[in-house]
């Protein structure tokens, strides 16, 4: 373990509450408070927009028993402040009110399955170490797809929210293209990062990425409109198209590769084009496999993608892994 050369300020002091904000802030690998604020601001509004305040509620325990599973393990102090301990956390906490239903052993499970990844994520971190990539969302992603999976079997689970399982195929891919709605179903591919469906929540989100760097502001709005264009060209499921649910992994992908873990530059501008395109597909057929099982691939895509794009460790002025 890391020396901890740095302190972490009291439980529920406001140096805590701050770091509780950078968690949310860095599920989109922003270490700022007043962006982990709009995200915050964002998620309320499409949640009671919504009528699921319980995404909300759920969001703030997450990230909080996340951070707090930090202090408690004696993590290093440096990643705590960083926000590191809470960005898995807040996701699982949108997740779990998203599809099961708000019944107080889904409120137990929430609680269990964020704190469950602090410590699942630095385990992680330790066997991705040798290849230089970190687990991302991927411990919240991998938790979740346990959580859902039990329910079907858990009657103390209502799992409402969930699909029926069965095999992709059987879908319109009609959808309204004019400019208007292009627009909503843009904003919604950036505000489904946090399993929010609003267009308003997604604006909120991209002032807030603003915020903190343009650059991510700027390759978040090109993730979601890229895979906007290629789900409409390749004639996609036009109801998941209209709920922005294939712009989110890609927005990450975008983020990741354009800005995080890459200097800006033209090479680096083509390959995050390459692996926001190769989100899409990854998608798609991640909707498909996990189709009979009816569960969400939540943000699976854009972990793999990710991975298959860091893993060549490729002479592109790559950055210091940051996130982990």
């Amino acid at each position: 373990m890391e020396n901890q050369a740095v302190a972490l300020p009291k439980i529920f002091s406001l140096g805590f509450w701050r770091i509780v904000a950078k968690g949310i802030g860095q599920v989109m690998f922003q270490d700022n408070v007043w962006t982990g604020l709009f995200f915050l601001a964002g998620i309320f509004y499409g949640s009671y927009a919504t009528g699921t305040p319980a995404v909300a509620w759920g969001a703030v325990v997450g990230v909080i028993v996340s951070t707090l599973t930090g202090y408690v393990l004696n993590y290093p102090a440096a990643k705590g402040l960083a926000g590191l301990w809470g960005f898995n956390g807040v996701l699982v906490g949108c997740a779990l009110p998203t599809f099961l239903g708000n019944v107080p052993l889904m409120w137990l499970a929430l609680v269990i399955f964020s704190a469950a990844t602090t410590w699942v994520m630095v385990g992680l971190n330790h066997l991705l170490a040798p290849y230089k990539v970190s687990s991302f969302t991927f411990p919240f992603v991998l938790l979740t797809w346990f959580v859902l999976l039990a329910a079907r079997t858990m009657h103390g689970l209502p799992h409402a929210g969930l699909g029926a399982p069965e095999l992709p195929g059987n879908f319109s891919s009609a959808v309204d293209l004019s400019f208007v709605s292009l627009v909503m179903y843009w904003l919604r591919g950036i505000s489904q990062v946090f399993l929010v469906n609003s267009w308003v929540t997604g604006l909120l989100f991209l002032i807030g990425l603003a915020i903190s760097n343009r650059w991510a502001a700027i390759w978040a709005a090109i993730g979601s409109a890229l895979a906007l264009a290629f789900a409409v060209l390749y004639q996609s499921n036009g109801s998941d198209i209209a709920s922005g649910l294939f712009g989110f992994s890609p927005v990450l992908t975008g983020i990741a590769l354009g800005i995080t873990f890459y200097q800006v530059n033209w090479r680096t501008f083509l390959w995050s084009l390459a692996g926001i395109i190769v989100t899409v597909f990854i998608q798609a057929a991640m909707d498909t496999f996990f189709g009979p099982f009816g569960i969400p691939t939540l943000t699976g895509p854009f972990c793999v993608a990710t991975w298959l794009f860091l893993l060549p460790h490729l002479n592109l002025d790559k950055k210091t892994l940051q996130q982990g």
